[in-house]
């Protein structure tokens, strides 16, 4: 928690001013029973009727002073949290912008959007209580018993035997209370992903009547989160009623022993009632100090979550100082990479190279390692031995950058953004013009679907591309890709969606529009991959086979498998 505050050091002057008048509230406060004992003892006793309005004038300006201190500290607090959080959310955000694949792999999404969202929330409430608690718990605790033992000594000791009762019962809730603050965080990490999943997936889960099954799922997730909240609840609402029977039972023997104490003669009655307002100041910055602390333990777990995240160096820093070249040839030389955890390497030692110009297919079975070399070329992941060139240059001398202003790459899963036609092509080119955007989607083939829409290039997609169907998705993205004019282009199984004209027209406009450019494309269907001048063949990670298509049914076993299962004998000839 304290490691985060730091973040406050812009809103200084803020907080300053918050302290500062949280302080004058907490002394106009501490000042006002005394005026009320004098009222009482010197007014109201003696008669004295002009003393009542001159005194009982200066509380009400007192009272009001402590009003605008009171609604000016709200103000800078507010300020000064509200940009706490705001900054705290960029930072994060920032930094997890600079993750490879893998650390999201290994936290998840949903626990970063929660840690995003819900933890810096946490924090925000906190800091807004406790910039404002932080003085005057102290001030009117401390303040209160020195000004009660002013009025009375020996009554005091009423107040020093009540407050470490209160102090216990705080502490015991601050460490019943940590464990299952942190609990509850954990468990709507598990009802966010279990709703994530349930909704990106609702064609699926109804395809399959899995809706009982995700239902079952998500009631047992939220049931565990409630049951974790109401053992919370139950735990404050455990806490007050003790902590106000306390405060009443102080109460009741401040008025008992107060009485004795008049009768005899050593206090008067105007002091006895400042005693009470002070030991009621002073039990009730305990409880607000309570509050604050029943706060703490879900700020600190929220606190330390994102201070996991903060923590967390991406394992592909963007340390590199070169500039990608002119020539985008694309070379691996003996490459393994294992994903982390797996017993077997998803690629081992490969070895091809891509040269500008031409057209460099990899096709292989399930499983077999084609998405994950592409990734590796963009750096969304890193190679465990070998290397990985682009133009000559080991990818991890390249700036992230600006080897990825180099490569337009069309993802196995097409991925849009709620916006129109025209927003989600002009992703691969901030600058894009109108004409630039129609002619990346006539040589994609999504010209003719998107002249039938109402509204054209201006139609509006919506989240995830749901209102379009998958071979719409797939040609729109790669119109996103085309429009950037790259040097490299990775297509990632981006032809499956597509029909076999469609395709065939597709890869016949790619070849003009991407000449001299090095394009690499990974597919399923030999079809798609027979014209390209290399193809590269993928089984268990290892290339079995590099050459043509000719060359390669005279070669390669593999290939011949893949082509007998996919073409008749009629289309092999």
């Amino acid at each position: 928690m304290l490691k985060l505050l730091r973040n406050l050091k812009p809103y200084r002057r803020a907080v300053a001013a918050t302290l500062a008048l949280v302080f004058l509230q907490s002394l106009s406060d501490l000042y006002l029973p005394t005026l009320m004992a004098d009222i009482v003892d010197l007014g109201v006793a003696a008669g004295n009727t002009a003393y009542i309005w001159k005194v009982g004038g200066f509380m009400l300006l007192i009272a009001a002073i402590g009003v605008a201190c009171s609604v000016g500290a709200s103000y800078w607090s507010a300020k000064a949290a509200g940009g706490f959080a705001r900054d705290l959310r960029s930072r994060v955000f920032a930094h997890v912008e600079t993750f490879s694949l893998g650390e999201f792999d290994r936290v998840g999404t949903a626990s970063l959007i929660t840690r995003t969202t819900n933890d810096i929330q946490q924090i925000y409430q906190v800091l807004t209580i406790m910039m404002r608690v932080l003085v005057m718990a102290p001030l009117m605790c401390i303040g209160g018993i020195v000004l009660a033992m002013s009025k009375d000594a020996t009554l005091s000791l009423v107040l020093i035997a009540i407050v470490p009762v209160l102090a216990l019962l705080i502490l015991l809730v601050f460490r019943k209370g940590g464990p299952l603050f942190k609990s509850m965080q954990t468990k709507l990490d598990r009802l966010n992903l279990v709703l994530r999943e349930r909704l990106t997936g609702i064609r699926v889960i109804r395809s399959f009547n899995r809706d009982e099954h995700e239902a079952e799922r998500f009631v047992q997730a939220n049931r565990d989160l409630t049951d974790t909240a109401i053992r919370v609840n139950r735990l404050m609402a455990a806490m007050m009623p003790v902590m106000l029977l306390t405060l009443n039972l102080a109460g009741l023997a401040i008025l008992w022993f107060g009485g004795i104490r008049i009768d005899g003669g050593h206090m008067q009655v105007g002091d006895l009632i400042a005693f009470i307002q002070y030991a009621w100041q002073i039990m009730f910055s305990l409880v607000f100090a309570s509050m604050m602390l029943v706060m703490l333990p879900r700020a600190s777990a929220s606190a330390a979550r994102i201070n996991e995240v903060l923590a967390i160096r991406p394992a592909i820093p963007d340390d590199g100082k070169k500039r990608s070249t002119a020539v985008p040839d694309i070379e691996f030389r003996n490459v393994t990479f294992r994903y982390p955890g797996a017993e077997a390497p998803a690629l081992e030692n490969v070895t091809f190279r891509a040269n500008a110009g031409e057209v460099t297919a990899i096709i292989g079975g399930t499983g077999s390692g084609k998405s994950t070399l592409i990734h590796l070329i963009p750096r969304f992941y890193e190679a465990e031995t070998g290397q990985v060139l682009v133009g000559g240059t080991d990818v991890r001398e390249l700036s992230q950058e600006s080897l990825r202003s180099r490569i337009g790459l069309v993802p196995q899963k097409a991925v849009l953004f709620t916006g129109t036609i025209a927003d989600n092509i002009r992703c691969g080119k901030e600058d894009a013009t109108d004409e630039e955007i129609r002619r990346a989607a006539q040589i994609a083939q999504a010209a003719e679907f998107i002249a039938e829409l109402p509204e054209g290039y201006d139609s509006a997609v919506s989240q995830g591309g749901a209102n379009l169907s998958g071979g719409q998705k797939q040609r729109l993205s790669i119109a996103r890709a085309l429009v950037r004019r790259p040097g490299i282009y990775l297509f990632d199984d981006s032809f499956s969606a597509l029909d076999y004209r469609t395709d065939a027209r597709l890869r016949q406009a790619l070849r003009a529009e991407t000449a001299g450019a090095t394009v690499l494309i990974v597919a399923q269907r030999v079809s798609t991959v027979m014209d390209a001048d290399r193809i590269i063949v993928l089984d268990e990670g290892r290339v079995v086979g590099n050459g043509t298509h000719q060359e390669l049914m005279q070669t390669c076993g593999v290939y011949r498998e893949i082509v007998a299962s996919q073409l008749t004998e009629e289309e092999i000839a």
